[in-house]
């Protein structure tokens, strides 16, 4: 078979987002999943607090080690800490931790202190228009820009720079979506708090302590198994029609079950530990589905297929045809 190289995103489409379409039917179907609708899970927060305490733990340890140390830690576990406050984050931007907004706004700077990163509640501002405007590109910003697209192109060693630049790409991505709110009052806020957390983290442990979180951080969402998360979601690798893909292998304990994508998607108002609970009871709506069953084996196979590029997405238009 001769290697597809695409200049252009690989589908375009007009049709409503799938989601909003199924949900309504599984709920015909199935009403008793109403009952997980809404729902909240408060121990999320035991979590993101042995999480937190953990990584400044693990910080203080290495405060005078190595390098090729701290990098090995890093790899091997605090990308894995890092990732599982990374979903801690994405619950509390559905506001499925607490009741209030403002107490699962808190929740979100608490799960961010140690990925020094400010994200948290810009996070929650991208994502709800991610779930309202899947695949559209002035409002989704998971979708690629195409000088990105372009830049990286479908070879080994461009999309492993892609993976290892991951949230600089991702920052530069919101340049597109225009929001009022992109720099209020609350993530001027965030950013304060996590200033004010690396200083303290600087000031008591130095600087080894602090490329110790910014590298688990790093690897969390980069070139590490756990960054085929980003590939998995809505690459078009399976199918060229299906647009959300679940994956419901081990690593969902680290990602809290962020991997039951298309349930997610479905019932974006259910937490983490009830999302296998919709596809235990409306079964016939998720298993004829594509999905995936190894992140590892995503991992090394979106470096190394070359029909596989930042250009293996759907994009929707908001008015005409779809065309290949």
């Amino acid at each position: 078979m001769s290697k597809v190289v695409r200049s252009d995103f690989q589908k375009y489409t007009h049709l409503p987002v799938p989601h909003h379409l199924r949900a309504p039917k599984i709920l015909a179907s199935h009403p008793e999943i109403r009952e997980l609708l809404g729902q909240k899970n408060p121990w999320t927060m035991a979590i993101i607090l042995a999480m937190v305490a953990l990584q400044i733990y693990l910080a203080y340890l290495l405060r005078a080690a190595s390098g090729w140390q701290i990098f090995a830690v890093a790899y091997l576990v605090g990308a894995y800490a890092s990732h599982s406050l990374f979903v801690c984050i994405h619950e509390a931007g559905h506001n499925l931790i607490f009741r209030t907004t403002k107490a699962n706004l808190v929740a979100g700077m608490i799960a961010n202190l140690p990925t020094i990163i400010p994200s948290a509640i810009s996070f929650r501002l991208y994502h709800s228009k991610h779930h309202s405007f899947l695949s559209v590109e002035d409002q989704d910003a998971d979708i690629p820009d195409r000088w990105e697209a372009r830049m990286i192109g479908s070879y080994c060693v461009g999309k492993f720079l892609w993976l290892a630049g991951f949230p600089i790409f991702q920052a530069l991505r919101t340049a597109r979506i225009k929001d009022a709110r992109a720099l209020d009052s609350k993530i001027q806020v965030n950013w304060l708090v996590q200033l004010f957390f690396s200083a303290l983290i600087y000031k008591a442990m130095g600087p080894w302590s602090i490329a110790y979180l910014v590298a688990s951080f790093w690897f969390s969402v980069g070139p590490h198994p756990l960054g085929a998360r980003w590939v998995q979601e809505h690459w078009l690798v399976l199918d060229d029609y299906q647009e959300t893909y679940s994956y419901y292998g081990s690593l969902n304990w680290v990602n809290l079950n962020i991997g039951y994508h298309n349930e997610h998607h479905d019932f974006p108002s259910v937490p983490w530990n009830l999302l296998p609970e919709i596809k235990r009871r409306a079964p016939e709506f998720y298993d004829d589905l594509h999905q995936h069953t190894s992140l590892v084996g995503l991992f090394f196979r979106f470096l190394f297929d070359q029909e596989i590029s930042l250009f293996s997405r759907i994009i929707r238009q908001r008015g005409g045809s779809d065309r290949d």
